[in-house]
């Protein structure tokens, strides 16, 4: 659904993602139709790269909870 809005409304992304000012250059980008494929292309990586570090987040506390399992 984030991919969908981020090639729909790039700056709605960022703001979604706690990112205002982020947010609000995109929404200066999207003022003009040849700002809007950059804006649209950011905001993909930017979720794209959310999502790894959402992943890395749940990888390292799993690890971290399997380490102190063993510790008690």
């Amino acid at each position: 659904m984030r991919l969908l809005i981020a090639l729909l409304l790039p700056c709605l992304t960022f703001f979604m993602l706690g990112r205002p000012l982020a947010g609000a250059a995109t929404l200066i980008m999207q003022c003009t139709v040849i700002g809007w494929v950059p804006g649209a292309l950011w905001a993909l990586h930017t979720v794209n790269q959310h999502k790894t570090e959402q992943e890395l987040e749940g990888a390292v506390s799993r690890s971290y909870m399997r380490r102190r399992s063993r510790v008690i």
